[in-house]
């Protein structure tokens, strides 16, 4: 697999409202979990939509391990229109921004701003299109979300050209809050993010 699509869930849909919460370390250690195999099997690229939440934040891993040990490592945010950010907070637009500036390529499949449904599913396919395989954190038992609508076309390439599909899975966050507990770090576990997802 030379280039991996990783996408989920946006912060809002875990009740991440900010990029203190204590769940974002698992999250990103789950998605750097899942890339190392796919980066000792040659991986390049890894693509994004850049939305604020499980994309921006596999963007600052492929970012982190770029800079400690996969120089070869090359990171793409593709988003659906022009200036997705523009009405977010000022804190979380410089976050994007930062982010931004470490990416190797950035585009939008759509100049304009936002104006329907077309945009955002013109980006899927594009992103489907240009990757061998996707990470999606989505966990339909948790709550359904907006990452059902990816996992729908990413099963639908995959059963007409074998794409690969690689899930996380809110256990497969904990297992990370898990092993840090046990290691000995103190941190809270993730435990706190699924349960208000399942309630």
């Amino acid at each position: 697999m030379k280039s991996v699509l990783v996408t989920g869930y946006r912060a809002h849909e875990l009740g991440i409202f900010d990029q203190k919460h204590q769940g974002i370390p698992y999250i990103k250690r789950a998605i750097e979990a899942k890339l190392l195999p796919l980066l000792d099997e040659g991986l390049e690229w890894v693509l994004t939509p850049g939305q604020y939440g499980v994309d921006l934040w596999a963007a600052e891993v492929a970012i982190g391990l770029k800079e400690r040990q996969y120089p070869q490592l090359q990171l793409a945010i593709v988003t659906a229109y022009a200036n997705p950010e523009e009405k977010w907070k000022e804190d979380k637009q410089q976050y994007y921004r930062d982010i931004l500036k470490k990416t190797d390529y950035y585009g939008s499949v759509s100049n304009q701003p936002y104006n329907g449904v077309w945009q955002l599913t013109a980006r899927d396919e594009l992103l489907l299109r240009k990757s061998d395989g996707i990470v999606l954190f989505y966990d339909e038992d948790a709550a359904e979300a907006s990452p059902k609508y990816m996992k729908r076309k990413a099963l639908k390439k995959s059963e007409e050209t074998g794409y690969r599909i690689i899930t996380i899975t809110a256990e497969d966050v904990q297992s990370m809050a898990e092993q840090e507990r046990y290691d000995g770090d103190g941190m809270e576990a993730y435990t706190d993010v699924i349960d208000e997802r399942e309630n």
